[in-house]
């Protein structure tokens, strides 16, 4: 990747005037993580700046996992500030050389859509005239950077529900949703292309590897896509998200019909790659969970292991206009 820089730096303003500087720095990958996030003796911020830097590279065309990129933060911002978030992401854009400015970089902004590439507004206010400013009426989305059309449009999502069950009265569903951009090129591992922000690296490698192997079912359904997978809760255990997840990647891509309502599922697989569909622990206590919150329109989509178990849910869902399946294999359902 010879021509572009080992580091690069941009700076943004804090509520106070002062200015921070975010550093990014690039280096051969060798089977480390695709980037690295660190803001000294704040754990919580160096969590957010690895969100913000993995949901906002969803929406680049091209993919290269070859190099590790490495960003610090000199400086702790206020606890509900965020108007650093641009100046991380172009910091990464820019070690990697994909946003390539002619001077130094002052940015300021935010977004609840760095997924979808939007900068949703910034709070600096008496900001210099050089600065670069997100929202509505400066930088709205990421593909001003570079002349392109905001790529929103282009980005699919969708979410599935499954059944947080640990026998106590926090006992809900909790979503599952992916994104995913079309490549413009194939190339690299499957992986890599999958990003899932906010998870342990345990749990990050049980989500890229269900999708992987559900994926490898599908004709050509591998080398297409980059994906950001996001769950309503962090704290979970166990494989029983899996259908849900699989599912939710499943409708994003267009390989499953959208149901009236909401699919719920679980179940989990040893071999997605053949399309199977495992059972999970807890039928009774998860079937339960999933009819209380069921409600017209939705669907539950179940293991076929059950399928003896369940006739009572099945009469419950109807009465309540939702509807149940048990499946085998994924597929068209």
């Amino acid at each position: 990747m010879s021509g572009l820089p080992d580091t690069a730096q941009c700076r943004s303003l804090l509520a106070d005037g002062s200015r921070l500087t975010v550093t990014a720095t690039r280096r051969p990958r060798l089977d480390r993580a695709d980037v690295k996030c660190g803001a000294a003796g704040a754990p919580m911020l160096a969590e957010r700046m690895l969100t913000v830097v993995r949901l906002a590279r969803l929406t680049e065309a091209c993919f290269d996992s070859r190099d590790q990129v490495v960003i610090s933060i000199d400086r702790r911002p206020g606890p509900h500030e965020r108007d650093w978030e641009l100046a991380v992401v172009l910091a990464d854009r820019m070690v990697r050389g994909v946003y390539r400015p002619q001077a130094p970089v002052l940015a300021n902004g935010w977004s609840d859509e760095w997924q979808l590439g939007r900068v949703t507004g910034r709070d600096a206010i008496d900001a210099p005239p050089h600065a670069l400013l997100g929202g509505p009426d400066g930088l709205a989305h990421l593909g001003m950077l570079t002349g392109q059309v905001d790529a929103a449009a282009a980005v699919a999502t969708a979410r599935a529900w499954f059944p947080l069950h640990s026998g106590g009265i926090n006992d809900s569903l909790c979503w599952v949703e992916v994104s995913v951009y079309p490549l413009v090129r194939e190339g690299g591992e499957e992986e890599d292309t999958i990003a899932v922000p906010g998870l342990d690296s345990t749990q990050q490698l049980a989500v890229r590897r269900a999708l992987v192997g559900a994926r490898h079912f599908d004709p050509r359904g591998l080398g297409r896509w980059r994906s950001v997978v996001r769950f309503g809760q962090r704290s979970f255990h166990g494989n029983s998200f899996e259908l849900a997840l699989v599912m939710a990647d499943r409708l994003a891509r267009g390989r499953e019909f959208m149901p009236r309502g909401r699919i719920i599922a679980t179940g989990c697989s040893s071999a997605w790659h053949a399309g199977r569909v495992d059972p999970v622990d807890c039928c009774e206590p998860k079937c339960a969970l999933m009819l209380r919150h069921a409600v017209a329109g939705d669907r539950i989509l179940l293991p076929a292991a059950w399928a003896g178990a369940i006739e009572a849910l099945v009469q419950a869902a109807a009465e309540k206009g939702a509807s149940v399946a048990c499946i085998e294999r994924i597929g068209i359902i």
